[in-house]
C-alpha cells in the first residue's frame, strides 16, 4: 500500500468513475459525540442496545431520549472541510460520474449542500420519521427540536438523568393514529432499503458505462455490510481503493483485506480536500463573520465561510 499523495492524484486525474463510502470519520472532526468509546455508554446504557427494533417496542420513551439528544447535537453541529469537498466533487463530477455512500445519519453531508442525486444514506436519517406500524406508510423530514415537548434536551442533565416518560407524551403518527413516530434510521436487525442498494448495484455495474475507476473509504471500519464490499467490488472490477482513516494502525489489516492501493492516516477534515484539491481546487477556510455560533470543533466550518480557490 501507498501513501504517496502525488501517485493518487495521477491515478485520481484519469478516472471517470468514482464511488465515495464514508462512515463516522468523515464527521469527526464536527464534534459529534458517536457513542462508541468509553464502552459505547449512554446514560448507563448500551448505545447499541438501544439501537434496535425491540428496544423501541419495549422501551420508546427511552429510545426517544437517546434519540432526540443524538439529533439535538447533530442540529447544532456544522459540516467540515471533509463534508464541503465531497459536495463540491459532486458538482463537477455530477452523477454518474460520481456517488458517495454515507452510513452516517447526521445530515451533515445534506447541510454541506451536497448534490441529493449523488448520495445513498444507507443508514437512514436522524431527520425523517416514520410510523412504527408496518402496515401504515406514513414518513415526513423533521428537524424540529425538540420533536415532542417532553423530549426537550437538557445538556446540563446529569448521566442518569433520563425519564421515564408515558406513551401520550411520545411522537404520534398523524395518519393512522395509532402508531409512534420513530426515528427512520436502520436499526440493528433491520434490513437496507432494497430499492437503494438496488440503485448502488445498477451504479457499479452500469450497462454501456465505464466500470468504477477508484473507491475512496473513508472513516469507516471496513467490518459493516453492505458498505464493506463495496470496495472489493470495485477492485474485482479492474479499479483502485484509497482508504483514509484517523488511525491506520487500526485500519491497516482492514485494509490489506480490501487490497487498498493507498493508506492515508489523519483527519478527514484536513486530508480530503487535500486529496481531491487536483479536481475542486482548494477549500479555504474565511475568518468567521460576526454572529456566528462560537466553539466549533477544530475543522468544522460554515458554508458561508468556504471559498473556492480553482486552480
Amino acid at each position: 500500500m501507498s501513501k504517496d499523495l502525488a501517485s493518487f492524484h495521477d491515478y485520481l486525474l484519469k478516472s471517470k468513475r468514482i464511488l465515495a463510502v464514508c462512515g463516522a470519520g468523515l464527521s469527526a472532526s464536527s464534534g459529534l459525540p458517536t457513542f462508541r468509546g468509553a464502552g459505547g455508554m449512554w446514560r448507563q446504557h448500551n448505545a447499541m442496545e438501544l439501537s434496535t427494533p425491540e428496544a423501541f417496542r419495549n422501551h420508546p420513551g427511552l429510545v426517544w431520549q437517546f434519540y432526540s439528544l443524538r439529533r439535538h447535537f447533530a442540529l447544532k453541529a456544522a459540516p467540515n472541510a471533509a463534508h464541503y469537498a465531497l459536495a463540491q466533487l459532486a458538482r463537477i463530477r455530477p452523477y454518474p460520474q460520481f456517488l458517495t455512500l454515507s452510513q452516517n445519519v447526521d445530515g451533515l453531508s445534506d447541510h454541506a449542500s451536497h448534490p441529493a442525486k449523488s448520495i445513498e444514506y444507507l443508514h437512514g436519517s436522524l431527520f425523517r420519521v416514520r410510523c412504527m406500524r408496518s402496515w401504515c406508510r406514513y414518513e415526513r423530514d423533521d428537524t424540529s427540536d425538540p420533536i415532542a415537548p417532553a423530549l426537550e434536551v437538557d445538556e446540563e442533565e446529569p448521566e442518569d438523568g433520563w425519564r421515564r416518560l408515558e406513551i401520550d407524551e411520545l411522537p404520534k403518527c398523524p395518519q393512522c393514529k395509532t402508531g409512534l413516530l420513530r426515528p427512520a434510521v436502520v436499526w440493528f436487525g433491520e434490513n437496507l432499503d432494497s430499492q437503494m442498494l438496488k440503485r448502488i448495484d445498477q451504479y457499479l455495474v452500469r450497462p454501456g458505462q465505464d466500470p468504477v475507476d477508484l473507491c475512496l473509504v473513508i472513516g469507516t471500519s471496513g467490518t459493516v455490510y453492505p458498505a464493506a464490499g463495496y470496495a472489493s467490488k470495485v477492485k474485482a472490477q479492474g479499479g483502485k481503493v484509497a482508504v483514509l482513516d484517523i488511525d491506520c494502525s487500526v485500519r491497516h489489516e482492514q485494509a490489506k483485506d480490501e487490497n487498498a492501493d493507498w493508506l492515508f492516516e489523519g483527519d478527514a477534515a484536513k486530508l480530503l480536500p487535500e486529496m481531491l484539491e487536483p479536481i475542486i481546487g482548494s477549500l479555504t477556510a474565511l475568518s468567521r463573520p460576526p454572529g456566528k455560533a462560537k466553539g466549533q470543533a477544530v475543522g468544522s466550518v460554515d458554508i458561508s465561510d468556504i471559498r473556492l480557490c480553482p486552480e
